[in-house]
């Protein structure tokens, strides 16, 4: 069993070692446990019972992923690490000598090193909630390096319409924020239990240095602290990752986080379905939002199984088919929401015309009935991207992303900018 505070997520197996994904009092976390393991069949026996090594991380907001592993006799583990505030660093895990050693962390340009927080003396070890078993290097090995002295990372808690408490992340400059002033972004995904990508972007490092408040909100439907957090915001019980995302906006404007007229959504895939039904339900809230190939046309393309993804989806957000299902569904589905008369916030629609998982038909479809719904100074802000090379993860290569980064980037500066600039 995995334990009272333990949810199980994923594991890797070996010669003479198991790796566990576990996350533990809500943080993700690894561990390996020697093997044969011994279980005593007369009792119920927990990940502890077994004197498990849990990797050292550099801090609790880190996610981990698999690195090269294909050895099955090996005892050393290597996986990718990162955090809003640790670049991406690739540490081998000697799991036969309980130690670890660090490979290679991405570069960062254009900070000194002065900047750079160098955990020399692995303080921040020491503070880990497993340090009772770790084993620090004595090879000489580097240590890892992060910018927890330029940009702040935080996390909250915000509680939601039920009661429930939604965990938010914020990341901002301490040197360039300024409180209730700062414009800010809130990502939000909330679908298929899967973690909101919250690792290392050095692309966020153009709006960070301009003052901007990232927040990610890890609202229900996604991963969380065990599986009952997924099914609590999925099928039937969608609304409450709406909810949640709202939730989290106002928490922001509320507590004086940033500017109360400068708040910003951002959505991708399923996540664009959670940003605009919010939008639907809140329009005054944001003053603009992103939505890259976005799920808004919910009831239709559920009610189509020629398509590729629709049957799969019956388990996510329930079978149309079904009364019951259909009433819910359209009571949130984006594209049959949008309010009529108001005042609507400014949008950048993106689609790929070759998207196997969301038609671009969906985006299209939103974005002309958004500028035939909304006030005629509203529709003009309404900007839809089309693809016409790309699919469900855009296009290939380093410098369309950056291309398409830069866009979206222009896109929020000059939509969010503060009223006085834009009368200007």
């Amino acid at each position: 069993m995995p334990g009272d505070d333990i949810c199980l997520e994923d594991m890797d197996i070996f010669n003479g070692h198991l790796i566990l994904f576990v996350n533990k009092e809500g943080s993700p976390s690894i561990c390996s446990i020697d093997m044969p393991i011994d279980i005593d069949p007369e009792r119920e026996m927990e990940i502890d019972d077994f004197n498990p090594w849990y990797f050292p991380l550099p801090s609790n907001m880190c996610t981990v992923t698999p690195g090269s592993n294909h050895d099955f006799g090996n005892t050393v583990y290597r996986a990718v690490l990162s955090s809003p505030v640790t670049p991406d660093l690739i540490v081998d895990y000697d799991m036969l000598r309980r130690t670890f050693s660090i490979v290679q962390q991405e570069d960062v340009t254009n900070i000194s090193r002065d900047e750079l927080n160098y955990d020399k003396d692995n303080k921040k070890l020491l503070e880990m909630t497993h340090e009772k078993e770790t084993n620090f290097p004595d090879n000489g090995s580097p240590v890892w390096k992060d910018f927890s002295d330029k940009y702040v990372c935080e996390e909250k808690e915000v509680v939601s319409h039920d009661g429930v408490k939604i965990p938010l992340t914020v990341l901002f400059s301490r040197c360039a924020y300024r409180k209730g002033q700062s414009p800010g972004l809130l990502h939000g995904y909330g679908a298929y239990g899967e973690t909101l990508d919250k690792s290392w972007c050095s692309d966020r490092l153009s709006l960070l240095d301009r003052g901007w408040v990232f927040a990610f909100a890890d609202v229900r439907g996604g991963a969380g602290a065990d599986p009952s957090w997924h099914k609590s915001g999925s099928g039937l019980n969608k609304l409450n990752s709406i909810h949640d995302f709202v939730s989290c906006g106002k928490y922001l404007i509320n507590e004086g986080l940033i500017d109360k007229h400068r708040l910003g959504a951002h959505g991708v895939s399923a996540g664009g379905l959670l940003v605009g039904s919010a939008v639907n339900m809140y329009p005054e809230l944001f003053r603009a939002a992103v939505l890259k190939v976005p799920f808004l046309d919910v009831v239709n393309t559920l009610l189509d199984p020629s398509l590729p993804l629709t049957t799969l989806d019956y388990e996510e957000f329930g079978n149309p088919q079904n009364r019951a299902f259909f009433k819910y569904i359209r009571s949130y589905s984006p594209y049959d929401n949008i309010p009529h008369g108001v005042c609507c916030p400014s949008m950048l629609v993106s689609a790929s015309f070759n998207d196997s998982r969301v038609g671009v038909w969906e985006a299209a479809k939103w974005v002309a009935k958004i500028r035939d719904s909304a006030c005629k100074r509203c529709s003009c802000e309404v900007i839809l991207q089309t693809n016409v090379t790309g699919g469900h993860f855009r296009e290939g290569g380093r410098l369309a992303r950056c291309r398409e980064t830069a866009f979206g980037y222009a896109y929020l500066i000059k939509a969010m900018a503060p009223t006085e600039d834009l009368q200007k």
